[in-house]
């Protein structure tokens, strides 16, 4: 009797020391995670925003660069002369600057969404635009993935881990507009610069968050 008491005991003695230990590793293991997410969610967060940037304004520039071709610029503005030849007043002419605003709107939005949604046979982009980038990562709708290992801060250690997949999302509409800027040029002349302004709003998505980004 007493030896059936003490391998019942044992057990049991077992099981409580098994169940503690897990119990543990489960604490320790929330607390490290929780420590490192926190640690590592801002280098995260940085890196997903500048890559998100650099390839926004890449599409944007690409998307511009390939409308300007087919816009003269001296068209949209009107050119008022005084009787001896002389500019007394430059102003944009409302229905083309209007037009050719709407087309570039149009155009980087169409590219926006073609990266959002994966479609990269929609690209409108002078060819070869996108050639640093991993076209079946962005058909798949990710614009990059970061390595967990760049978290470290180890050069070593940098490309070592699970990839983390960044993606990106167009909120609200593209606005777009133009402006001058005179400067002097030379002796007794000006010149007058074409300035287009646009701004765009990109959702960063993370794994584990997502973030508003406003770019200019």
């Amino acid at each position: 009797m007493r030896m059936i008491l003490k391998r019942k005991n044992k057990k049991h003695n077992i099981l409580l020391l098994i169940l503690l230990i897990l119990t543990s590793v489960i604490i320790l293991s929330l607390i490290f995670i929780n420590y490192y997410s926190n640690k590592a969610y801002p280098i995260l967060k940085s890196y997903a925003e500048s890559e998100t940037k650099k390839l926004t304004v890449l599409i944007i520039n690409k998307a511009i660069t390939k409308q300007l071709y087919d816009i003269d610029v001296e068209e949209l503005f009107k050119i008022t002369y005084n009787k001896d030849g002389e500019i007394i007043l430059i102003d944009f002419d409302t229905k083309k600057t209007s037009k050719a605003l709407s087309t570039m709107t149009s155009l980087v939005e169409l590219n926006l969404r073609a990266v959002e949604e994966g479609k990269i046979d929609m690209l409108e982009l002078p060819e070869n635009s996108l050639s640093n980038y991993n076209m079946e990562l962005l058909s798949k709708k990710i614009i990059c993935e970061i390595p967990f290992g760049l978290t470290t801060g180890s050069s070593l250690l940098s490309n070592i881990g699970p990839k983390i997949p960044v993606k990106i999302s167009l909120i609200g509409d593209v606005s777009t507009n133009f402006s001058t800027e005179v400067v002097e040029y030379g002796i007794n002349n000006a010149l007058l610069k074409v300035l287009v302004n646009i701004s765009v709003t990109t959702r960063v998505i993370l794994p584990i968050s997502t973030e508003d980004l406003n770019i200019s």
